[in-house]
């Protein structure tokens, strides 16, 4: 929301907004917040992990690894697409939790983070 503010921009007017790995859950979440804001990704919106993992055969309602997951996505899906023309605005948010053993130890919450990275062929 910070960015689109920021730039005066609105989701429709990026061909792709992509998160790391939200999973089913994550994206869920974030539906509701931007509801807050009337605000709605959903047509342009796609979760990384959700695209990797095969969500009828596999558990990953919460997602995996966000690092992993936007990696991957990113240099075989999304860069492609962008050299092939299919997309020409992208919001790239890398998001993922910063898993540290000693919070995990101690029953202290998972702290997330996103960085997001406009990507543009103009």
């Amino acid at each position: 929301m910070s960015f689109l503010d920021d730039t005066g921009t609105a989701a429709s007017d990026y061909d792709l907004i992509a998160t790391g790995d939200l999973g089913e859950v994550g994206s869920k979440c974030l539906y509701d917040i931007l509801n807050h804001y009337d605000t709605d990704i959903k047509a342009v919106h796609k979760d990384c992990g959700l695209m990797i993992f095969d969500r009828s055969r596999q558990d990953v309602h919460s997602g995996g690894s966000g690092c992993g997951c936007s990696a991957s996505v990113l240099c075989s899906a999304i860069l492609p697409d962008m050299l092939s023309g299919r997309y020409d605005n992208v919001l790239f948010v890398a998001t993922g939790a910063l898993m540290s053993p000693t919070a995990s130890q101690q029953g202290l919450p998972i702290p997330g983070i996103a960085h997001l990275v406009k990507l543009s062929v103009n």
